[in-house]
């Protein structure tokens, strides 16, 4: 049910379920995703860390350009879909939201669009907004001024090429950014939009535990956390399936789903 109080930044609130599902090591699968860049910096788990100054810190102290949620005042949200595409869980996730009506955010990987263009021409498509999720998902707090604006513009190019424009916001891979990073978005004018309701997907949990971590958290403007896209042995059925489940249940409930710049205001 929709609750007035939002979930924890960056999704970290440790009463979400965790478990993990053996997985079937299917060969074909193995097969299909190796088609997929590896994520520079590995994957979520590896990652993850506290910073120096946390992202509630800086999305308070760049409250216009560090954003974590909507307005609590409007019974909406936003799924965003991280990683994306990929060949084999992106197409399932846009057959989901289809069968479901609803035009969802995917924060899309440049190297990941080279190699799949046909997944990236669907979700463009269908009505999806593309939001930019870096060149090669590395953890950008390591990485130097100029490597930080090359993974950003070149990523911007990739996807102008098929939607028109540059997005104007990002997501920085695993939520980690620096301040003066924020500082050069803001001065070009963009938005970093993390979530604060992870569904903590990418640790290859279920269609009930992934519904769950969503359902349990979800408040008034919220920004949904999901990812589209797996590297080898990754396992994002669940996140597949939990999709007409969340959207069943917060209909029921009254709730819009929207894109991020209809969420914020601002332009794709």
């Amino acid at each position: 049910m929709l609750q007035d109080n939002a979930g924890n930044e960056a999704g970290t609130n440790m009463n979400q379920t965790n478990q993990q599902p053996a997985g079937d090591g299917s060969s074909s699968l193995m097969r299909l995703q190796a088609s997929t860049p590896e994520l520079e910096d590995g994957h979520e788990e590896q990652v993850r860390e506290p910073a120096p100054m946390s992202l509630a810190d800086l999305s308070r102290k760049y409250p216009s350009t560090f954003v974590l949620s909507g307005s609590k005042g409007q019974r909406e949200v936003a799924m965003t879909f991280d990683d994306a595409p990929d060949a084999v869980f992106t197409p399932l996730v846009l057959d989901a939201l289809k069968k479901a009506g609803v035009k969802a955010t995917f924060f899309c990987v440049g190297n990941r669009i080279e190699a799949h263009p046909d997944v990236m021409r669907r979700i463009v498509a269908e009505g999806h907004v593309v939001g930019n999720h870096s060149y090669s998902h590395p953890n950008l707090p390591k990485l130097s001024d100029a490597r930080f604006r090359e993974e950003i513009q070149k990523t911007d190019k990739l996807i102008k090429a098929y939607t028109g424009y540059a997005p104007s916001f990002i997501r920085p891979p695993y939520g980690n950014i620096t301040e003066e990073q924020i500082k050069w978005l803001a001065s070009q004018h963009r938005r970093v939009v993390n979530w604060n309701v992870d569904s903590l997907d990418w640790k290859n949990l279920n269609r009930e535990q992934v519904a769950v971590n969503v359902l349990a958290h979800i408040g008034p403007g919220a920004i949904i956390l999901q990812h589209s896209g797996g590297g080898v042995g990754q396992d994002l059925t669940g996140t597949v399936q939990a999709v007409p489940e969340i959207v069943a249940k917060l209909r029921q409930d009254g709730v819009r789903f929207v894109t991020i710049p209809g969420m914020l205001g601002i332009p794709q």
